[in-house]
């Protein structure tokens, strides 16, 4: 019976920070380029009573033994990386990417910081930079007197000089892909970096390489289904409730134990 209170305790434990997982889920809802977290699980040690597999007689042998598991413990929280909805917006410097690939930005330490979110911004110096006033990597600065930017599915950018016939290249996006885009670590405000889990960036044109292409006037959303995120919540919150029970059940057996003598 004590068993069974730690491991039902365990239980509420995971639980909680499975609604964790969802509860931050659900409010980046409408965040830009957001991800999705899953919480994934696994069984604790057993203990066991009754080795599988150990002699019963002299010419037969236990079949299945006796383990008695103590519980789980959240083994991951799992960056989900699908494509969420992409929405025009008719802005010139919102950017999605048709596949995969992060934007590249650099950080005020001046590394390298990786996004999915394309929302960008021109300074008062006319570099493109996030919301944040992270520069894009490499760094493309748009003449203050541009009345057209262009940005080409390749990630070449372009503006209208007035006086011109042609447009002028100024710059090109390059996009980082890695072999392992779920072991990226969340810095927070819609920026990863890599890890030893991540591997490496590796840097590209739009479009080639498998890398996505560039699409200009357009945002893509959180990839946060609402309906699937208030299921998980719900069974979240009933396994809690369980588990719960458990630890109730066990103490009212220890009571029931308590009794016998009075």
């Amino acid at each position: 019976m004590i068993r069974s209170l730690y491991t039902a305790a365990s239980g509420m434990q995971g639980q909680q920070r499975s609604i964790d997982v969802v509860a931050n889920n659900l409010a980046n809802v409408n965040t830009t380029g957001f991800k999705r977290s899953r919480a994934d699980f696994q069984d604790l040690i057993y203990q066991n009573l009754k080795t599988t597999g150990s002699p019963s007689t002299s010419t037969t042998q236990v079949p299945t033994g006796i383990q008695i598991g103590l519980g789980s413990r959240l083994a991951a929280v799992t960056k989900i990386f699908t494509a969420g909805d992409f929405t025009q917006t008719g802005n010139d410097l919102d950017l999605a990417i048709e596949g995969g690939g992060f934007f590249q930005v650099t950080l005020p330490d001046g590394t390298v910081g990786y996004t999915k979110s394309g929302s960008f911004k021109h300074d008062s110096i006319g570099q493109i930079v996030t919301p944040d006033g992270n520069p894009l990597s490499p760094s493309i600065t748009i003449p203050s007197n541009a009345t057209k930017i262009n940005i080409g599915n390749d990630g070449t950018v372009s503006v209208q000089i007035p006086g011109q016939s042609t447009t002028s290249t100024i710059g090109n996006i390059q996009l980082a892909y890695f072999p392992n885009a779920a072991g990226l670590a969340s810095q927070g405000k819609n920026i990863y970096l890599p890890s030893d889990a991540s591997g490496a960036a590796t840097t590209g044109t739009p479009g080639q390489d498998g890398l996505g292409t560039v699409a200009q006037g357009f945002l893509e959303m959180s990839n946060v289904n609402v309906a699937e995120e208030m299921v998980n919540m719900i069974v979240g919150q009933r396994a809690y409730e369980i588990n719960s029970k458990a630890v109730t059940t066990s103490d009212e057996m220890l009571q029931t134990a308590n009794n016998l003598k009075r």
